[in-house]
């Protein structure tokens, strides 16, 4: 890992629930066409073997959620922040609109929101060392 991938957004996060605090899986952010996409790659907490997101719509139902995109399609701004995406939460089938922005080099926020911005919930992302 190059300095100057530190201080994207690419590379692997441990996802920490805004309720409980707790890390509940691991993401890996890659771009493909211009736009920032993640997949899950792990679960931390979960007592299924192989989940599969069984509250989820269309292409994303009954699919295994290790390896789900649950982050689509953002660009980035020239603030170097990424908005105009979409967030899918696996464990109520929901999908949300998205932006994420560095806090830190190792701190990602990661907003949802329904309609405007003021209408959602933030996470904060830890990078994945290692």
């Amino acid at each position: 890992v190059t300095v100057a991938q530190n201080h994207s957004v690419f590379g692997w996060w441990r996802t920490i629930d805004d309720e409980t605090g707790k890390a509940t899986s691991v993401i890996e952010i890659f771009e493909k066409h211009n736009r920032i996409y993640g997949r899950i790659i792990e679960l931390l907490n979960s007592k299924a073997r192989n989940p599969k997101c069984e509250k989820c719509d269309g292409d994303d139902k009954n699919k295994p959620i290790i390896g789900l995109i649950v982050l689509r399609g953002l660009k980035k701004d020239k603030d170097g922040s990424y908005s105009d995406g979409k967030i899918l939460d696996p464990k109520h089938g929901k999908v949300y609109k998205c932006n994420l922005s560095l806090e830190t080099r190792d701190k990602l926020k990661v907003r949802g929101f329904i309609g405007i911005n003021l209408l959602g919930r933030t996470q904060f992302w830890e990078r994945v060392k290692g």
